[in-house]
């Protein structure tokens, strides 16, 4: 027999080089290939596939292409050993071969027919199962001289799948890593390879996706899968290298309260993952009881709490929020099934029709049922693709006072309930005496007796004025059933049900249901998932509505709800991004955006025709807009009003006008003669990319902090970054402006290879210029949390600057994406503070008297 790995082991000293000289075993039912990036004289990958006891090689200069019309050169070379698979190193100097070998690629290969005969033919056909080579491929030999000791080989993906156009994606660019860190036991590398979904980083927080209540049972019988409503806690669980945490709607960490499910969450080999799910507590009967939930907590005796588990928005490195309903249940199924956890549980769901089910359900005891669109991706706030069916009228409440007990009744009497209106004020609405026992009417009067206060919290309807009235701090927020609501907005035959520790009283507003005959259509959802797969917002609705309602989840000045019209119409056809995406994206953002808009006059660009018609820029008021307030003329003597946006009401009423981008001064309406804070708008030229633009934003801030002056970042949202000093209220628009000027000049002199104190794009070419006109008079900066009129329609972000290195681009959040930013929301500005600017222009020696 011919030893083919002689001449492998000929070009070796074995003594010297960390290759191995042999081993490895065979498996002709899962033959094995790698690929190996190779930095030798130069950098070529080495191609080898497992066949006849050995690793058949080929020298691929370029690597290869997912492109069919490509034809990559493939230089045969000797056999290796089979163990040659899990070499990486470096092979020393003076040795063949000399320098760094990665794994880049690794997996199994199928031949397509006889592969020996195919080999000996010239013309092998095979299937790959890699983590980057995926699909049909072929090698085919070129014609040479019998005796060429290296014959040459062509690689050629087929057209299938998984073929690309090599100008949208090169894997040996896009993925230039070795696979090395990335392997895990064998089933596991097998299913995830087949995950649906984007590649994508942890999220660090997740928001669970909301149901919608509704009145009757909505149309469409096959358009809808139902599942039990749980009388429990809602719980997200992160799993991240091993680690578990497991947090409430609020963002609550629970992991010490639940010790039980953590470790049976630990048994899972799951590298990283989100799930969502109930976690609740059964009775005698097998049906959920959230009083025994509650007790359970009480007493700190949580082994009986069982988490039922409904959806999977993440997995395995892979983001499947955009991915139907359906797959993510199916993968969620396929996890569960693996593991014995006897307290972790599917939510099944029923094939019934819905009215048997909940009319089963009510006499049962149950709540409800939830619907959901099996179609509909995962969203991180309340969707129509998710349903409620009540069997009753539930929710919550927040405890605003208490009632003396009659009688021989221990602790209190009643208690005295409310809900946040739209302005955030506390509308009354009634009481509820039943549903306790002697030992939770002491529990409870202990916990509210340590919040009394004099006044009532109560600022909206008819509150009553009996004397035994004793009125509390407003923090506890009591889950109650009820027959129906007065006229006058007050709970009838209400029941008390327990306290809910994992929702926040600020955000409990009256809860009512929507006619199950208005929710979309199935068809429309189904065209929305369509546009989601192919990366446009998942939240997209490509309805034919003339109106959809858009709505906010805060309260005061956060809280609004809009008729929107024409609401399917694109406004960024690079993504598909519709009116009524933005119109979300700005209900969705709303608390957070006002902070930034609170006080400032504010310009707005509007895109009737769409981010690609004409834009137009309104810093003037010029009719009557809900949630916008017309300022006082003498701000701006000789024109028109200028603008505040002063609630979320604003932002979607400029929605509904087509604003895309909010411009905000520098300045404030109560002092508008002299700016609070100074922007430094840093625009990259032609030739300048991305790590430039990081590298000049980290000189800016170092130069501002050698003259005593803290700065803050944010992105864009388009390509540059904002570097905003906040300051005193002490000089005028000119002074201020003239000193960022001197600023910038000094960055140009200091550092004329990267810096340009002229603006133009002829004068920044290769270079970035640091723009200080954005602090004068009248002049504006796309505000924090804007949109930007652009493909793609990025955001502008504030990030802390120890972040600055990891940002990838200054439209890294998009509103598509936007959700993952959310739970960092303004922190990175926390310690924001205004600075006195004298000082400065002494170290700058910038005479302010000099201006005249």
């Amino acid at each position: 027999m011919v030893d083919s790995l002689k001449k492998y082991r000929e070009k070796r000293n074995f003594a010297v080089t960390p290759e191995p000289a042999e081993g490895g075993e065979a498996n002709e039912d899962q033959r094995a290939f790698v690929i190996q990036k190779h930095w030798a004289r130069r950098l070529h990958y080495d191609f080898r596939l497992e066949l006849d006891g050995a690793m058949k090689s080929w020298a691929v200069p370029k690597g290869p292409s997912y492109d069919p019309s490509v034809k990559r050169m493939a230089v045969q070379v000797e056999d290796h050993p089979i163990a040659y698979n899990k070499f990486e190193g470096t092979i020393p100097k003076g040795e063949y071969g000399a320098g760094e070998v990665i794994i880049w690629d690794e997996g199994s290969w199928v031949p397509v027919g006889d592969p020996h005969q195919g080999y000996r033919d010239g013309h092998l056909k095979l299937d790959m199962h890699g983590s980057k080579m995926q699909g049909r491929w072929a090698l085919v030999r070129m014609k040479t001289k019998r005796d060429e000791r290296q014959p040459p080989w062509l690689l050629i993906k087929d057209r299938d799948e998984f073929a690309r156009d090599a100008a949208d994606f090169s894997v040996v660019d896009e993925l230039p890593d070795s696979v090395v860190p990335l392997r895990k036991k064998k089933s596991t590398e097998a299913a995830q390879r087949r995950l649906p979904g984007k590649e994508a980083p942890l999220p660090e927080q997740m928001k669970p996706q909301l149901a919608t209540l509704v009145e009757g049972i909505p149309p469409g019988v096959h358009d809808w899968v139902y599942e039990m409503k749980y009388d429990g806690y809602r719980i997200l669980a992160r799993l991240d290298q091993g680690d578990v945490k497991l947090y409430t709607r609020n963002g609550h960490d629970w992991s010490d309260k639940l010790p039980h499910l953590v470790e049976q969450l630990k048994t899972f080999d799951i590298e990283n993952a989100w799930l969502d799910g109930e976690i609740v507590v059964l009775s005698s009967e097998g049906v959920p009881s959230f009083q025994a939930l509650q007790n359970a907590f009480d007493v700190r005796r949580t082994k009986d709490i069982v988490y039922y588990l409904f959806d999977l928005p993440y997995i395995a490195g892979r983001d499947i929020r955009d991915e139907p309903l359906t797959v993510r249940r199916d993968l969620l199924k396929q996890v569960l099934e693996r593991y014995d956890c006897s307290h972790l549980r599917l939510s099944e769901a029923f094939d019934q029709p819905i009215a048997d089910l909940v009319s089963s359900a009510c006499k049962l005891g149950l709540e409800g049922f939830i619907g959901k669109r099996p179609s509909a991706p995962y969203v991180q706030r309340r969707s129509d693709d998710w349903v409620k069916l009540k069997c009753g009228r539930r929710q919550e409440f927040v405890i605003v006072g208490f009632t003396a007990p009659k009688g021989e009744r221990v602790g209190f009497g009643a208690l005295l309930l409310a809900v946040h209106e739209q302005d955030g004020n506390l509308r009354y609405a009634g009481k509820v005496g039943t549903g306790f026992n002697d030992q939770l009417l002491q529990s409870l009067h202990a916990q509210l007796s340590a919040r009394v206060q004099e006044n009532s919290a109560v600022t909206a309807g008819q509150v009553p004025r009996a004397r035994d009235i004793q009125w509390v701090k407003p923090d506890l927020v009591a889950e109650v059933s009820f027959a129906e609501w007065t006229n006058g907005g007050h709970v009838r035959h209400a029941t008390f049900k327990g306290l809910r520790t994992d929702k926040s009283a600020t955000a409990i507003t009256r809860e009512d249901a929507v006619p199950a005959d208005e929710l979309e259509s199935a068809k429309n959802t189904k065209s929305k998932t369509r546009k989601s797969q192919s990366g446009t917002n998942p939240d997209s609705k490509s309805s034919s509505k003339k109106r959809a309602t858009v709505s906010t989840e805060g309260r005061g000045r956060g809280k609004a709800s809009l008729k929107l019209s024409n609401p399917g119409r694109v406004i960024d056809p690079s993504s598909g991004f519709t009116k009524l995406d933005l119109a979300r994206y700005y209900a969705q953002v709303a608390p957070l955006m006002l902070e930034h808009l609170k006080g400032r006059p504010v310009s707005f660009v509007r895109a009737p025709a769409g981010i690609t018609g004409e834009h137009f820029f309104q810093k003037h008021s010029e009719t009557d807009i809900p949630g916008v307030t017309a300022l006082p003329k003498r701000l701006d003597p000789g024109h028109a009003s200028l603008m505040e946006v002063a609630s979320a009401e604003g932002l979607l009423a400029a929605a509904q006008l087509n604003v895309v981008e909010f411009h905000t001064w520098n300045g404030v309406k109560t002092a508008i003669a002299k700016p609070d804070r100074m922007i430094f708008d840093l625009d990259s030229g032609e030739g300048v990319d991305w790590p430039e633009l990081q590298r000049g934003a980290s000189l800016v801030r170092v130069l501002l902090e050698e003259i005593g002056l803290q700065s803050w970042l944010k992105t864009s949202g388009g390509k540059g970054l904002h570097v905003v000093v906040p300051v005193r209220r002490q000089y005028d628009w000119d002074t201020v402006k003239a000193f960022s000027a001197a600023i910038v000049r000094h960055l140009a002199r200091t550092l004329p290879q990267l810096f340009v104190a002229k603006s133009g794009p002829r004068n920044r070419v290769g270079k970035i210029f640091a723009d200080y006109l954005r602090n004068g008079f009248g002049a504006t900066t796309v505000a924090a949390w804007s949109a930007r009129a652009r493909p793609g329609m990025g955001v502008s972000v504030p990030v802390t600057w120890d972040e600055l290195e990891a940002l990838t681009s200054s439209s890294q959040w998009t509103i598509a994406n936007i959700e993952e930013r959310l739970g960092v929301g303004n922190s990175p500005w926390d310690d924001y503070t205004p600075q006195g600017l004298t000082q400065a222009m002494k170290k700058m020696k910038f005479d302010p008297s000099a201006l005249g």
